[in-house]
């Protein structure tokens, strides 16, 4: 295996400027010829639902009234001189009719009117079909120009909110969050890099092919996505911190190599070969092991997961192919001057700190082992503490914007709703202008059950009210209401209507489908925002009062659409995937560890040591979030994830560790051998884990500012995992349980069958 990645290292030392021409003019091109990432993500995570999950189906139900993969916006008016006026009712309803001519807009809702009659809250879908960023823009654009144009010089004030809003405004006030992580990364590594190496070049040469690959993957992945590849909008975050962060590692692996031989005597180039042949198969299987743990997530139901496993696993892909060829080709480029200004000289020899410590985890294992079993287990003991809460509900505006001002006078006029109201659904197999009593007792049982606050639907639009007998009596004499104009004509007093009970029926088209079959209902809930924990734990009980109404009514089918259901959902879909794929992805990365230990002893500790260092991250992110600062819960993804990213990234560091450590026994008593691997490899890999902790920091930083507290969860939440696991688990326990068992590490290969006292005495093949 050395001599394979001997002749890779030797290729890459010659063919060095082939190299990294290939790689620059390979970013140019697909920079140029390809789209870009985030024009392709799809930030909707109830879009990657099993099509079986309740809340899917009940989106089909509400195809009617919402078609699959529009966009909602809210827009609130407010009365300047107190409560709004039948003058001011008749306005809103031109802004309505308006909004209608929106280019995009598939449909006008009327959210109903607040408890002090001074706002009204409507929300328009739009089928735009541009990228996420662009088609946002432009929409909010519009419907904000609209708005100013209607309500000009009237007693009325009309602001743009919800989420879309607040991401436009969020981009707008910050810029390209995913430009502004990966800058601030590279800034933060370099920073690392600098103090790590004392040098000038080093850096900048160590963290280049990271940079390039981060720059070709995104537009790689975009182009499959063109081609049917699912692609989340946490793609693009997680693949910059990712390949940072594993460039970062395979930078190092190499470079500390290379300064290490440069000190036992070897030339600068023969020094790089010697790194490739020694650290290439530790940096193939490292990736390896990423790449096993991101497709395993294929096996998961939740399709944000498979939008993860593929574009993430193609970003590590490039990143291999760049540390065993650019990285190389780099440090061969620029020859002494990576070190400059200093200077590894032959027979300079360091073990530093590490050196010290590998020296007390020999002498005292079992105490090692032990203690840092106690501590690990107290706290993964609060790991069962652990609540799923939402992803993408508590995003909040800029200061300042029309958005800020829009979710400042909804929390103020609607305080028990929601500018994100939830939809309930019923369908008959008759139209419900057959038994009009339905619609009165479905109105009667959701406002009996005590969950449901605010209530639009055929009989309560805005303040107007209709009774069933109304409601038919208007259907007999203006015909289907699906194709009424919003406005009243001039001739209602012949037809012995109300101007406001036209109103009002045209209104309903927005509740009663047009074949008068489905019925929807817009509600706020009892329990207040539908991203909070409290609402997001109700939905069984809303799902169940709903079902029992159908049952009343005789309808054919019925459900509940929205946030909280669909976060729900998501939830339970998480945790059940990562039942599935927690096996297999172990079941995989055993597989790799018995080929790179030749053992079939190591890989069962070392799997063991991600699960100490999995439940007790997870325990220390539950007291953290949860209890100090009284977070819901845990955003569903971040438990998925930290094990994805430990189980994965932590397997990297016990390769390489682990891998030197098998080096050295061939020459060396165990002991004598863990000392070493561990005062040589522990610099790098503390050096490495908290390179990654820190752009994982920098993703959560971006999040806080961009106020989406999910991500900022997910970052910190990772960080502080990555750090306990580096700085505890793969630098103490795990050489700790090395040097306990013994030659039973590498049971069953030859190595096992020499006694650790004569390693000295005895040279073994290594191909073993």
């Amino acid at each position: 295996m050395h001599k394979v990645y001997k002749t890779i290292g030797t290729f890459s030392v010659k063919a060095r400027w082939f190299i990294l021409i290939f790689w620059v003019l390979a970013t140019i091109l697909a920079v140029h010829f390809f789209p870009s990432l985030n024009s392709v993500s799809n930030s909707n995570n109830s879009a990657f639902l099993p099509a079986n999950s309740p809340s899917t189906k009940a989106e089909t139900l509400d195809a009617p009234f919402a078609p699959s993969g529009v966009v909602p916006v809210q827009i609130i008016v407010v009365s300047k001189n107190g409560q709004l006026t039948a003058s001011d009712i008749q306005e809103i309803s031109i802004l309505k009719a308006d909004l209608a001519k929106v280019n995009s807009i598939v449909k006008v809702q009327d959210l109903g009117v607040s408890l002090d009659k001074q706002a009204e809250l409507i929300q328009v879908l739009s089928n735009t079909s541009q990228g996420p960023s662009t088609g946002d823009n432009t929409l909010i654009a519009a419907v904000t120009g609209a708005v100013n144009k209607t309500l000009t010089g009237s007693d009325l004030s009309g602001h743009v909110g919800g989420e879309v809003a607040i991401q436009v405004a969020s981009q707008s006030k910050t810029g390209n969050t995913s430009n502004q992580l990966q800058l601030f990364s590279i800034i933060f590594i370099l920073v690392l890099l600098f103090l790590v190496f004392r040098s000038i070049l080093a850096p900048f040469l160590v963290l280049l092919p990271a940079v390039l690959v981060v720059t070709i993957s995104g537009p790689v992945i975009a182009e499959l996505a063109h081609h049917g590849l699912q692609v989340s909008a946490i793609s693009s975050f997680l693949l910059i911190v990712l390949l940072l962060g594993a460039g970062t590692d395979y930078g190092l692996f190499l470079i500390f190599r290379q300064r290490e031989e440069i000190r036992n005597g070897l030339s600068h180039h023969d020094a790089i070969i010697k790194a490739v042949s020694r650290v290439g198969e530790s940096i193939t299987f490292s990736a390896g092991t990423v790449i096993a743990a991101l497709l395993s997530l294929m096996a998961s139901t939740f399709g944000i997961y498979k939008s993860l496993g593929i574009p993430l696993a193609i970003g590590i892909f490039f990143m291999l192919l760049a540390g065993l060829t650019l990285l190389p080709a780099l440090f061969a480029i620029f020859g002494r001057a990576v070190f400059w200004p200093s200077r590894p000289n032959p027979n300079q020899k360091k073990s530093g700190a590490w050196g010290e410590i590998s020296a007390a985890i020999v002498k005292r294992p079992a105490v090692t082992l032990v203690v840092g079993i106690i501590l690990f287990g107290i706290m993964a003991v609060f790991s069962v503490g652990d609540k799923p809460a939402g992803f993408g509900g508590t995003a909040t505006a800029p200061k300042g914007t029309d958005a800020a001002v829009a979710s400042q006078l909804i929390s103020q006029h609607f305080p028990k709703t929601s500018s994100n109201p939830t939809a309930v659904i019923f369908k008959f197999g008759e139209p419900i202008w057959q038994t009009p009593g339905k619609l009165s007792q479905i109105q009667s049982d959701l406002i009996k059950s005590g969950y449901f606050t605010k209530i639009s639907g055929p009989l309560s639009v805005s303040t107007l009210k209709l009774t069933a007998s109304d409601w038919v009596r208007l259907h007999s004499l203006l015909g289907n209401p699906a194709k009424l104009s919003p406005l009243p004509p001039s001739n209602l007093s012949e037809m012995s209507v109300t101007k406001n009970e036209y109103i009002a029926y045209a209104a309903s088209k927005n509740f009663v489908s047009s074949d008068g079959k489905t019925l929807q209902y817009l509600v706020g809930l009892s329990t207040g925002d539908p991203g909070n924990t409290a609402s997001i734990d109700i939905v069984p009980q809303i799902r169940a009062s709903v079902t029992s109404t159908a049952n009343s009514v005789a309808a054919i089918d019925s459900g509940v659409a929205g946030q909280a259901p669909a976060i729900y959902d998501i939830s339970s879909v998480s945790s059940s995937d990562l039942k599935t794929v927690i096996p297999i992805a172990i079941l995989i990365i055993a597989i790799l560890l018995i080929l790179v230990m030749r053992s079939l002893v190591a890989p069962l500790y070392l799997i063991a040591s991600v699960a100490v260092s999995y439940f007790a991250a997870l325990g220390v992110s539950v007291l953290l979030f949860i209890d100090v600062f009284h977070d819901g819960g845990l955003t569903f993804i971040l438990p998925f994830l930290m094990f994805v990213f430990l189980l994965a990234l932590g397997e990297d560091y016990n390769i390489l560790v682990m891998t030197r450590i098998r080096e050295e026994a061939h020459g060396l008593t165990l002991k004598q051998a863990v000392s070493k691997a561990l005062s040589t490899t522990g610099t790098t890999v503390t050096s490495a884990g908290l390179i990654l902790a820190g752009t994982f920091v920098v993703l959560a930083i971006e999040g806080a500012i961009s106020g989406s507290t999910e991500i900022s969860d997910v970052g910190f939440g990772l960080a502080l995992g990555i750090l306990m696991d580096t700085f505890f688990v793969r630098t103490l326990l795990v050489p700790s349980t090395v040097v306990i068992l013994g030659r039973y590490n590498w049971w069953p290969s030859k190595l096992f069958k020499v006694k650790s006292e004569i390693y000295p005495e005895t040279e073994i093949d290594d191909k073993s």
